[in-house]
């Protein structure tokens, strides 16, 4: 009896796993209206604070600033809405449960926007999404955003949520690697990863604990990226998918977490980066992820400059030591170099939004690549790789052999 019902369960798991890799079959981003130049931010920033007599402390900001390679960020946060809520202004003084409850509404509101792009482009009903999985450093609560979004999108009460909350950046790739492997061990799952960033958790006066607010003030905006991800395609011939998800990774570098941190403090959100540190961590220690994950897979011999990249832009200074690093053509990089550009840094989805900038450049500027790599990098200090296989579906041209 033993024996046959541990056969028995062996063939129920057999049945339970998908037969091919997962891969991304869709993806949406969303952003909020108010845009303000970086140009045009120390300005704005100083104003809103009340603190145009710090001057130096607004030549800081404007430096920083100019050093991020960003030409404008999106937000949540109007002049209108920091006016009604002065508190936010002094790090000091409690206000996270207003800042909360802000975010409660807003941040699934935007997750819904992105995740409607996607689900569209998938072509399948939101009924069809079988797995939720939701990232944000901006809500705090349960039942929390992951809820409220699967009733906006309406899917099916029976979807199986998971929400991931004050994970840093690395967490748009930590999502897609839970997707990767929901999908691949739950046959049929089509997995709707959402991920939404509000920095006005964050929005505080100049004063408070330099230099690390002047940091997070010039570099981090908000928005929202969503990705569909599923396995046997084969069964729906309506889907289309963009990169087979062959393997994926994370990687703990010991003795960094000074280097990056999140917490929820009384006044809000408090990110600490000390980039003197951060830069050259992510540089020594990318080619070390990459080179284990790929020999690992038998792709030892692939080049860096064979690879397609939708890397984090934590900053543009780590994407210029990884360029260093990895001896990387010009070019390589334009798919983070553009979201950082047009974006800023947005937290976990950013790396959404690389992927999607990185689809467009294959797919409709037909930039050649197969094998490719999404990296992510936060808190901890935490790299996530996952390795890509683009399909035909991106109208390659010279496959990688």
């Amino acid at each position: 009896m033993a024996s046959g019902t541990q056969a028995t369960v062996r063939e129920i798991r057999r049945l339970q796993r998908a037969e091919g890799p997962a891969a991304v079959l869709a993806i949406g981003t969303a952003n909020p209206p108010h845009c303000v130049s970086q140009k045009e931010f120390p300005d704005y920033y100083f104003r809103l604070t009340k603190a145009q007599h710090l001057t130096h402390l607004k030549h800081k900001l404007t430096t920083l600033c100019q050093k991020t390679g960003t030409e404008k960020r999106f937000f949540h946060h109007t002049p209108e809405l920091l006016a009604a809520h002065p508190h936010f202004l002094d790090g000091g003084r409690p206000s996270l449960d207003d800042r909360l409850a802000i975010t409660a509404d807003a941040a699934p509101e935007l997750a819904a926007s992105a995740a409607t792009k996607a689900i569209a482009k998938w072509g399948r009903p939101a009924t069809d999404i079988t797995h939720l999985i939701l990232s944000t450093n901006s809500c705090a609560r349960t039942p929390g955003a992951d809820v409220r979004l699967a009733t906006l999108l309406g899917l099916r009460p029976s979807v199986a949520r998971t929400l991931l909350q004050l994970n840093g950046c690395a967490t748009g790739a930590g999502a897609l690697r839970l997707a990767k492997d929901t999908a691949e061990n739950n046959r049929g799952a089509r997995v709707l990863v959402a991920c939404v960033e509000l920095t006005v958790v964050a929005f505080r006066g100049p004063e408070h604990d330099y230099p690390h607010t002047l940091i997070s003030q010039a570099t981090f905006g908000d928005g929202a990226g969503a990705v569909v991800v599923g396995a046997d395609t084969v069964q729906h011939p309506t889907e289309r998918p963009l990169f087979e998800m062959v393997s994926a990774s994370q990687a703990l570098v010991p003795g960094t977490d000074h280097a990056v941190s999140v917490r929820l403090t009384e006044g809000g959100l408090d990110c600490r980066v000390l980039m003197r540190d951060l830069v050259p961590i992510a540089a020594r220690n990318v080619e070390r992820c990459l080179s284990a994950e790929l020999e690992r897979l038998g792709l030892g011999g692939v080049g860096w400059n064979d690879l397609f990249w939708a890397v984090h832009p934590g900053t543009r200074a780590i994407l210029d030591h990884v360029d260093v690093a990895l001896r990387l053509d010009p070019g390589k990089l334009a798919a983070s170099r553009t979201v950082m550009r047009e974006y800023g840094n947005m937290f976990s989805a950013t790396v959404i939004f690389v992927l999607d900038e990185q689809r467009r450049r294959m797919e409709e500027d037909g930039e050649e690549g197969v094998w490719g790599v999404l990296m992510g990098f936060g808190t901890g200090f935490t790299i996530e790789t996952i390795v890509l296989h683009a399909t035909t579906n991106l109208k390659q041209k010279l496959p990688l052999v």
